[in-house]
C-alpha cells in the first residue's frame, strides 16, 4: 500500500505541475459554459419561457443554469479522468518503465498508482466545478443543492470518475506518443458534450439518435447527475410531478429512455459499475502488457 500511495502521490504531483496540462483538461468545461454565456442560455430561457408563460423569469433561469452546471460537472469527470493518464502516456514515451522494472516495484502497484492517481484527479477537480456551480447559483438568487441533494450528486460524481477512469486507462493504452494522446483528448473533450446532452438538450434531436445517447454511459451518467442538482428548479418552475415535469425531464435529458425501455437511476448506476469493472480489467490487462 505504501508503494502505491507513493506511486500515485507521483503522478499525482506530474499532473498538477503542468499547468497547461490542467487547464486543457477543463477546456471542454470551459467551452461550456462560454456557449451558453454567449448564447445557448437565452435560447434555452426563451424555449422555457414559451412553454411555461407563467413561471417566474428567476425559476427559469434556476432551472437553465442548474442544467448547465450538471453536465458540465459530468463532462468534468470524463475529461480530468483521461487528461490525468497523460503521465502514464509520457513514461511509456520515455522509456521509464524500464527503470521502474529494474526497481522493486511490482506492475500491480504500477497500475494502480495509474488508476488511482486518475480517479482522484478526476474527482478532486469535479468537486471543484461542483463547487463553483453552487457558488455561481447563489450569486444569482437561486438556492444552493440540500445536503442530501449534494451527497446524492457527489455520490454519483464519485462513480463516475471511477468509471471514466477505468475506462480512460483502458483507451490510454493504445497510445504511444504524447501526440496521440493530445488528438484523442481534443476528439474526447469536443464529442462528450454532445454524448452527454450537454451543449443543447437531447430533445431537440431525432428519436433514434436519442435512442443512441441514451444507450451510453455518458448520457446515464449525466442523467444521474442531473437528477439532484435540478430538482429544486425542476420543481419550482414545472411542479414536482405531472405530465409538465415528465416533458422537461424527457427533452433536458433528466430522464432518459432507449425506445420504451425507462433508464433509471438503478439501470444507470449498474451500467457505470459495469464499466468500472470491465475496462479496470481491460486497462488493468493492457497496462500490465504494456509495462515492460
Amino acid at each position: 500500500m505504501r508503494t502505491i500511495a507513493i506511486l500515485t502521490g507521483r503522478n499525482l504531483r506530474l499532473f498538477f505541475r503542468d499547468r497547461a496540462g490542467v487547464f486543457f483538461s477543463l477546456l471542454s468545461a470551459l467551452i461550456l459554459i462560454a456557449l451558453y454565456a454567449l448564447f445557448l442560455g437565452n435560447l434555452q430561457v426563451d424555449n422555457l419561457t414559451e412553454r411555461f408563460p407563467d413561471a417566474a423569469s428567476s425559476d427559469i433561469h434556476w432551472f437553465v443554469n442548474a442544467w448547465v452546471f450538471a453536465g458540465i460537472t459530468m463532462i468534468t469527470t470524463l475529461t480530468t479522468a483521461l487528461a490525468a493518464l497523460t503521465v502514464f502516456v509520457d513514461d511509456r514515451a520515455s522509456g521509464r518503465f524500464s527503470d521502474f522494472l529494474v526497481s522493486p516495484i511490482r506492475r500491480v502497484e504500477l497500475i494502480l498508482g495509474y488508476l488511482l492517481s486518475s480517479f482522484l484527479i478526476s474527482l478532486s477537480m469535479t468537486v471543484v466545478i461542483l463547487a463553483v456551480g453552487q457558488v455561481y447559483l447563489l450569486t444569482q438568487g437561486s438556492p444552493m443543492m440540500t445536503a442530501s441533494e449534494a451527497a446524492e450528486t457527489l455520490g454519483y460524481v464519485a462513480l463516475s470518475s471511477v468509471a471514466f477512469a477505468a475506462l480512460s486507462s483502458f483507451v490510454v493504452t493504445f497510445l504511444r506518443t504524447a501526440g496521440a494522446f493530445a488528438a484523442l483528448s481534443t476528439v474526447v473533450g469536443t464529442v462528450i458534450g454532445f454524448l452527454a446532452g450537454a451543449y443543447i438538450p437531447v430533445g431537440t434531436l431525432p428519436d433514434g439518435i436519442v435512442n443512441g445517447i441514451n444507450a451510453l454511459p455518458f448520457a446515464q451518467s449525466a442523467m444521474l447527475i442531473r437528477t439532484p442538482m435540478t430538482a429544486q428548479a425542476l420543481s419550482a418552475l414545472a411542479g414536482e410531478e405531472g405530465q409538465a415535469a415528465d416533458a422537461v425531464k424527457a427533452f433536458y435529458g433528466i430522464s432518459a429512455h432507449v425506445g420504451e425501455f425507462e433508464v433509471t437511476a438503478g439501470f444507470a448506476v449498474a451500467v457505470l459499475v459495469a464499466v468500472f469493472v470491465v475496462f479496470a480489467s481491460l486497462g488493468a490487462r493492457q497496462l500490465a502488457r504494456r509495462i515492460r
